[in-house]
């Protein structure tokens, strides 16, 4: 009996094929909402049954007993996160140990992708104490809305002054560094007046990756308990799903790579640098990126206790196996 699965997720480029219906299940009718912000509260929306959900806030949840949602350890945003940090042009900081006793704008305190910065950046010798902290929206057009979470500490971590735009706190040297989850429109172009703080954050990603041995994950697939109880092989359906649409539209990356210039140098890079496993979803595959992650919210005080992975993912799925089920339509 196929059921009908109602799934919010980012406009991610790899989804496509499943977006279309290139990619499909015996078992799933799926109803995709291309979302800009991701489901505030997924176990108590009315709307969906799956969604994209942030890491951190997952991690929170079930800090504080929550069970309402079953993380999927299918991680749908992962990256690095050197290349995020941010600095005026003319700015001469140039090593993330420079940002030491700096000022430094976040778009989120307990954001996943924040959180994996601050640990880039303890590794590079600056601790969360070792730096001033403000949060705020990136650019003008991004919405005024309290980005401390509770975690503001005067003097240390506090909102962006007059709640102005970092970007412009940035360019006027009010800020010496933004973490950004993505690249502002004014980054992009010849006369822009920011650059990556680090000139060769590609070598500084791959050495972070011999050393750690994974690609950091932000997001990830979560269902709503209730919904998947009724339905136990839908967890592991889904995330077969994610994985089939992915290797489909890299596939086609590689074949019509012309549509971006150079971009068949970036795949070349990815493919001889990373193992192939890289991006791999299920537990075993991110175990140890799943414990670092939970070690470091409780060291940056961000969860009260040390989770641990099986905190995070309970045994039904973690030892769930494929179905099978997944297709290609031609």
């Amino acid at each position: 009996m196929r059921i009908t699965v109602r799934l919010a997720v980012r406009d991610w480029d790899y989804l496509t094929p499943l977006v279309l219906g290139d990619v499909s299940s015996e078992r799933l009718d799926l109803k995709i909402d291309r979302i800009g912000t991701l489901v505030a509260d997924l176990g108590a929306d009315p709307q969906y049954d799956a969604a994209e959900i942030s890491f951190s806030r997952y991690a929170g949840g079930r800090a504080k007993g929550e069970t309402d949602i079953l993380g999927i350890p299918n991680f749908i945003m992962r990256g690095f996160r050197h290349r995020c940090v941010i600095t005026a042009k003319d700015s001469p900081i140039i090593r993330l140990e420079q940002l030491s006793g700096k000022k430094i704008g976040v778009t989120g305190w307990r954001d996943s992708g924040n959180t994996w910065t601050r640990a880039a950046l303890a590794h590079a010798g600056v601790g969360i104490e070792d730096a001033y902290w403000y949060a705020g929206r990136l650019t003008g057009v991004h919405p005024i809305v309290d980005r401390l979470d509770g975690f503001g500490r005067p003097g240390r971590i506090e909102a962006a002054p007059g709640e102005r735009p970092m970007m412009e706190l940035l360019e006027t040297g009010e800020l010496d560094a933004v973490f950004t989850p993505f690249m502002p429109d004014s980054f992009f172009g010849a006369s822009s007046n920011f650059r990556h703080v680090l000139p060769d954050f590609r070598a500084e990603e791959l050495a972070y990756f011999r050393e750690i041995g994974y690609v950091p994950g932000m997001h990830l697939l979560g269902v709503k308990a209730s919904f998947a109880a009724e339905h136990p092989w839908l967890a592991q359906e889904l995330s077969d799903l994610f994985d089939e649409s992915q290797r489909v539209w890299l596939n086609k990356r590689r074949k019509y790579a012309d549509t971006t210039p150079w971009i068949i140098e970036e795949l070349g890079h990815v493919a001889r640098d990373l193992p192939q496993s890289w991006n791999a979803s299920g537990f075993a595959a991110n175990e140890r990126m799943i414990a670092n992650f939970a070690e470091q919210l409780h060291v940056q005080g961000l969860t009260p206790m040390l989770l641990t992975p099986t905190d995070l993912f309970p045994n039904e799925m973690r030892h769930s196996s494929k179905t099978g089920r997944v297709g290609v339509s031609a």
